[in-house]
């Protein structure tokens, strides 16, 4: 019996959520709750997962349509146990099921794995509570043998006293679960069919309860409204920001860094307070990042320095390079070594070269800017002419005045000097200095630019 079938229960409201967005879709590090459980439980490389989801519709399945698991709905929602009966259908009995749930987003992967090895028969994740108000207790015999999990509200004086609680999170033979499933009624204070009656079941039956506890209580705490939602985030980015100081990365304050993905992180490097990393993002040897800055799906070679408050999102940026203070790196661009981008420049979907530099307030978008070019304050390629984009070229050590307009499609020269103040509407020759100064004029009859056809 060496498969393994996985069940996450994702079927709850999430009434003091009090969203429209289905509990297991709100976002922990940046991605949903559910999607949390189903990598954990990919990893364990099960057999099949079964989803079993209610309130939201459609909307937990379409979320999650990039795993390879079944989706069942639970309609009405009965209770854990009738919750788990609507996955039977899809599990083959010669195997074992887990039981998650798709609150509980931080349960580990070793944890699980030790289920997995605790033996054959019944396998309950339970955790010790100084205060286990609310939870069902774990009921044990003088031989400390588990008999039974008895809820809160069923429970009497005696039995509250117990610190041992059940997660829910449990393994089974999943042909007998099928059996006992059969078997539950919903006798009790809350009408429904509990999935820990089962337990009882298992004793009767004299098969082995065997029960193993997390490492950390964290790993089995679920997520019921905002409060609980931010306590598991402070929980996961300080578990991300303690992996990041023992590689040796210097974090000015671990309690305000936000990884909403993947960070990776060469020798030497340094990360201000307050910058949140989402997506796929490396940073190389020395790279420093100033207080403030966000950077999504980008890489950044060694020695590059992000002064404060800059934006780099989905960009490629090469070795030495200067970013910054409030600087922003849109979708497609690429900075070769030593580039500069100073304070409120804006980059699109453009290529700048080797050592060429843009210090103050420009926009660069869809453009090719070669290397030891300089771009003066207040330069803008006008790359949208109401229907349309077009793309600016600038060759090797050109000079671009300061406020300059360059209307795209255009390029400049090689060595090529734009004065201050001009508005380039033509290619530029290599070598020479270009003007463009005139009196204001206004044209009759002129039409804006249609979009092309597609």
């Amino acid at each position: 019996m060496n498969s393994l079938n996985i069940v996450i229960l994702a079927a709850g409201k999430g009434t003091r959520m009090y969203s429209d967005k289905p509990k297991v879709l709100h976002a922990l590090a940046g991605k949903p709750l559910l999607q949390h459980v189903l990598d954990r439980a990919t990893e364990l490389k099960p057999q099949q997962v079964c989803v079993v989801y209610g309130h939201g519709g459609e909307a937990v399945p379409q979320a999650m349509s990039g795993y390879a698991a079944k989706f069942v709905i639970q309609e009405p929602q009965l209770g854990t146990g009738h919750a788990v009966q609507q996955a039977m259908p899809h599990l083959a009995d010669n195997s074992r099921t887990l039981v998650l749930y798709g609150d509980v987003p931080l349960t580990q992967h070793d944890t699980l794995h030790q289920m997995q090895q605790a033996g054959e028969g019944l396998v309950l994740l339970t955790v010790n509570l100084d205060n286990p108000t609310g939870y069902g207790r774990i009921v044990r015999n003088e031989d400390g043998d588990v008999q039974c999990i008895v809820e809160e509200k069923d429970a009497t004086s005696e039995l509250r006293e117990i610190k041992e609680v059940n997660t829910g999170i449990l393994l089974a033979p999943t042909q007998r679960l099928r059996e006992w499933l059969g078997k539950l009624g919903n006798n009790n204070a809350q009408g429904e069919y509990y999935l820990t009656d089962i337990v009882a079941m298992a004793v009767q039956d004299g098969l082995a309860v065997h029960t193993v506890q997390p490492k950390q209580r964290w790993e089995v705490e679920g997520i019921n409204n905002k409060s609980q939602l931010a306590t598991l985030e402070r929980v996961w980015q300080q578990n991300v920001a303690n992996k990041l100081m023992a590689q040796g990365v210097s974090l000015a304050d671990p309690d305000r860094l936000d990884v909403r993905g993947n960070l990776n992180c060469g020798r030497d490097v340094e990360i201000d307070v307050g910058c949140i990393f989402e997506g796929e993002v490396s940073l190389g040897d020395r790279v420093r990042v100033g207080a403030y800055s966000v950077i999504r799906d980008a890489s950044i070679a060694q020695g590059t320095q992000i002064a404060a408050y800059s934006h780099i999102d989905d960009s490629e940026v090469g070795a030495d390079c200067h970013i910054g203070p409030y600087a922003r790196l849109r979708p497609g661009t690429k900075l070769h070594d030593d580039a500069h981008v100073g304070n409120f420049v804006e980059i699109k979907n453009s290529e700048i070269g080797k050592g060429s530099k843009a210090n103050h307030l420009s926009y660069i978008g869809d453009s090719t800017v070669g290397s030891r070019v300089n771009i003066g304050a207040g330069t803008i390629t006008c790359n949208y002419d109401g229907a349309n984009k077009h793309r600016t070229i600038i060759e090797d050590d050109a000079f671009i005045g300061s406020d300059t307009q360059l209307v795209a499609p255009v390029r400049v020269g090689k060595g090529a000097t734009i004065g201050a103040g001009s508005t380039i509407t033509k290619d530029t020759p290599d070598n020479e200095l270009t003007l463009s100064r005139s009196k204001q004029v206004s044209i009759s009859g002129w039409q804006r630019p249609q979009k092309g056809k597609k």
